[in-house]
């Protein structure tokens, strides 16, 4: 059995102490446009993202391109562009580098890592989340709420700071803490779009939970995890252990085996990005090949890079 950051067992159904934060409205913010004219970033004729203007305009995230410039004629819609997000972000993550050497960014504009020993060293949750909120906002170069959210896993972390954020956005400058074991209660409150909108799970099935009576969390929770399952296949079984503020993949616990690590020290050093971006490319080919061969899929991966004077970089 593995052991936590404590010593103490962890499972799948121990559900990680996790801290997650959010720069608001991230396609929006990486495309650098000024907060006072109306910007929505579209994908596939949807709206992924507005800034604060338009959404305040009757712009929401969902809308098809013609509905959005009918509550909205003067937007500026723009295509949504996850290079230049990343690109964006990167300075904020290094930033929390100083923080907790090890980041997983879930999505440009959002990030999480186990709160546990961070929260220890900073003295608690609360002070934890505002060294976070100040360290973010130094690095960020255009007006967007920052949002913490601290729970039990991931799921409940990411609405927590996505309450957070909309928070800050409407003048309250707090963080949402949600106190350990109460991930379930936190969570019975929000509908079961969250589950499309934040846990990754489609949302045609959310739609039919929708028809079907289950319009909350707390709803789906409270049904057998076998009754939806047998409705739903897999994806109704995720839905079920989300709602009930678990995590659908256990945390990372140990480093993976040796023959699961790939590798690569150039002579000399490189000196720039499109080169390490090709060997990483490489790397990864390999790793995926050594993966297959045991008919096994990543669910996660880390990639370090270590520069000549010593300092390593883990994402």
């Amino acid at each position: 059995m593995a052991g936590g950051s404590d010593g103490g067992p962890v499972g799948l159904d121990a559900p990680t102490r996790t801290v997650v934060v959010t720069c608001a409205d991230w396609p929006a913010v990486a495309h650098e446009r000024p907060p006072d004219r109306p910007v929505v970033v579209m994908f596939a004729n949807r709206v992924v993202a507005t800034n604060p203007l338009a959404r305040y305009l009757g712009v929401d995230a969902g809308m098809r391109r013609r509905e959005a410039q009918r509550h909205c004629p003067d937007a500026e819609l723009l295509d949504r562009d996850p290079d230049r997000e990343a690109r964006a972000f990167e300075p904020v993550v290094g930033a929390l580098d100083n923080v907790t050497p090890r980041i997983e960014i879930t999505e440009p504009g959002t990030c999480l890592f186990p709160s546990r020993g961070p929260s220890r060293y900073f003295g608690g949750d609360a002070a934890l989340a505002e060294r976070l909120t100040a360290t973010v906002r130094g690095q960020l170069t255009m007006p967007t709420a920052v949002g913490v959210g601290i729970a039990d896993g991931a799921f409940a972390s990411t609405l927590a700071s996505r309450r957070s954020a909309r928070s800050e956005e409407c003048g309250h400058d707090v963080s949402v803490i949600v106190p350990p074991g109460e991930s379930p209660q936190f969570l019975a409150g929000f509908g079961v779009g969250a589950l499309s909108e934040s846990g990754g799970l489609a949302p045609e099935m959310v739609e039919v939970l929708v028809r079907l009576g289950l319009a909350t969390l707390g709803s789906l929770a409270a049904m057998k995890a076998a009754d939806l399952v047998a409705r739903f296949g897999i994806e109704g079984g995720a839905a079920h252990r989300l709602a009930s503020g678990l995590d659908l993949r256990p945390p990372r616990l140990a480093d993976p085996p040796p023959d699961l690590d790939v590798s690569y020290e150039p002579d000399p050093p490189l000196d720039r990005a499109d080169q390490a971006a090709f060997i990483a490319k490489t790397l990864a080919d390999d790793l995926h090949e050594r993966l297959g061969s045991r008919g096994l899929v990543a669910v996660a991966i880390l990639i370090e890079a270590s520069t000549t004077e010593g300092h390593v970089v883990e994402r």
